[in-house]
């Protein structure tokens, strides 16, 4: 029987490929979806109490482990 290793280089190339759609959502979410090589789309989301406190630079960075970490789900 063969095993299937799944690497960090190997979800990397994936990340490398994927294309990001950013949105803002109540001034104080942010909504990411990611669209990988092989069409399957993943749906994150990030959000704070308050709207002063809200960066959406910091909320794309906090979705985009949620989605390299299903990724790694996916296909392990």
């Amino acid at each position: 029987m063969s095993q299937n290793i799944i690497t960090k280089e190997y979800i990397n190339s994936i990340i490398s490929q994927t294309e990001f759609d950013v949105s803002t959502v109540f001034d104080k979410c942010t909504v990411v979806n990611a669209k990988l090589p092989n069409g399957f789309v993943i749906t994150e989301s990030s959000a704070c109490v308050d709207p002063s406190n809200y960066d959406k630079e910091k909320g794309f960075e906090i979705c985009k482990e949620k989605i390299i970490n299903k990724i790694w789900e996916l296909e392990g």
